[in-house]
């Protein structure tokens, strides 16, 4: 399984449910790389998104404690288990966890690769995604050049789990 994330400097993620700052590349990589494949959220994450709508060519799997939560287009699962057993279904490398904060902490150990736009900024925030510099299994394989978006620079990660 992946995780894809765009973090700060203090792998901050988001602030009253909204992504810290939407960088065209950072999105367009997002959208390119998720696209046909499966991504798996929390409610919060999903309700994030445009008109609430699960995200187009993409199969959309939502895990929320809510018994009588329903979204149009996407598959809701109640407990790790039950998504464990939603996930059976799809070869692993074809999942992406995309957030939220609680989504990421709950499946980070049972990925393998992560996508990690890293943005040279700090901002105030209220969500983070676990600090893979910090845990020995992760080590970088790959990076990009610098990249700037106006005055931001950031740059994309590839971490692999050895």
């Amino acid at each position: 399984m992946n995780l894809i994330a765009a973090v700060d400097r203090n792998w901050a993620i988001g602030l009253n449910n909204k992504l810290l700052v939407q960088i065209p590349a950072d999105m367009k990589f997002f959208r390119e790389t998720t696209t046909g494949n499966v991504v798996v959220m929390g409610r919060k994450t999903l309700e994030s998104f445009p008109n609430g709508r699960p995200l187009p060519n993409r199969v959309n799997i939502v895990l929320t404690q809510d018994p009588s939560y329903r979204v149009k287009d996407a598959v809701i699962v109640h407990s790790l288990d039950e998504l464990h057993e939603e996930l059976r279904n799809y070869p692993s490398e074809d999942i992406y966890v995309i957030g939220g904060e609680s989504i990421y902490r709950q499946l980070v150990d049972e990925c393998d690769v992560a996508h990690i736009t890293k943005i040279n900024y700090t901002y105030e925030a209220d969500a983070w995604f676990p600090n893979l510099d910090e845990k020995p299994e992760w080590q970088i394989t790959a990076d990009s050049e610098e990249q700037t978006y106006f005055d931001l620079e950031y740059y994309f990660y590839k971490y692999e789990k050895r």
